[in-house]
């Protein structure tokens, strides 16, 4: 049953190879502690409580988080629904699991001063394929906001005829159109000018971000670049893509945008999940109005 789950999370939900290794993970994992094999038959004695005895199994004995359980918690739920849709089971039996209070963490990001430093030493350009293609990397994950799969995903053709847009295909395979700022328009084409002048892209592979063999890059290559290039640029803290894409909200936000525009370029499905770098920009006000107002400055609120 779990291989046909997999196969309706690739073929209908569309999910991302990544989202279909971590269902698969959380629920083979549960069947195996269960003892449950996976058979119609086996699946329909699984109970609600068997589903709590593993959180407190994970919580406890394997120390997992609250946003972790819950994410492991949430495979379950959408094979159990699964399950049912296809008449295998009678009922949901993780409808009655309630998931874990998590404290809510405040998006990590660099600050403007920083990020701007670290924007025009991109930008400069060079005739060195792996330098452009670094650089890229961060004005793209930063300017437009990307997750890490549509980063590697972007394919040369998914640009508009000017190079003044971008179609990102993201989660759940949905599309959105990000516009691409001027500096950045030049900085891809100068970048694609370079890879065919080096002859570094081989004919059939249509990758925007490519190895110096002309593949595709990998998702470990993105992530050490970014680190290194953060670390360069005197980032201090965490440094990965997504801060970069935390960083590209919560800017915006800063600067005046409107709620509802950031959650359609960052393709979120819900506003609430927007919502969050709103308090990014409180805990900014907060800071800068304890450094400035002269009570504060004095001890005396």
């Amino acid at each position: 049953m779990l291989d046909e789950f997999v196969r309706y999370l690739e073929a209908e939900r569309r999910y991302s190879p990544l989202t279909v290794r971590n269902y698969r993970h959380d629920v083979s994992q549960f069947l195996a502690w269960t003892g449950c094999a996976d058979s119609e038959e086996e699946l329909r004695r699984i109970t609600t409580d068997d589903i709590r005895a593993w959180i407190l199994h994970r919580t406890e004995e394997g120390h997992l988080g609250a946003a972790s359980m819950n994410r492991e918690v949430s495979s379950l739920r959408s094979f159990f629904r699964w399950l049912l849709a296809r008449g295998v089971v009678e009922r949901n039996v993780t409808q009655p699991v309630s998931s874990l209070r998590t404290s809510r963490r405040l998006p990590a990001f660099v600050p403007e001063s920083r990020m701007g430093g670290i924007v025009r030493d991109c930008e400069f350009p060079t005739d060195d394929f792996r330098c452009e293609r670094n650089s890229l990397i961060v004005l793209m994950l930063y300017a437009c906001g990307l997750r890490l799969a549509e980063l590697i995903g972007i394919n040369r053709d998914d640009f508009a005829d000017n190079y003044t847009s971008l179609r990102v295909r993201g989660k759940g395979d949905k599309e959105r159109i990000v516009p691409i700022l001027e500096f950045l328009r030049e900085k891809i084409l100068h970048y694609i000018g370079l890879i065919e002048r080096q002859n570094i892209c081989n004919s059939t592979e249509k990758a925007l971000f490519l190895t110096h063999k002309g593949k595709r890059i990998a998702r470990i290559t993105v992530y050490r670049i970014v680190k290194e290039e953060l670390a360069r640029g005197g980032v201090q803290g965490k440094k990965s893509p997504h801060v970069l894409r935390h960083t590209f909200a919560t800017h915006l936000l800063n600067g005046g945008a409107d709620m509802r525009e950031i959650q359609e370029l960052l393709g979120h499905a819900s506003l609430e999940a927007t919502q969050v770098y709103t308090h990014n920009s409180i805990a900014r006000l907060r800071e800068a109005y304890a450094k400035a107002h002269p009570r504060e400055k004095d001890g005396k609120c």
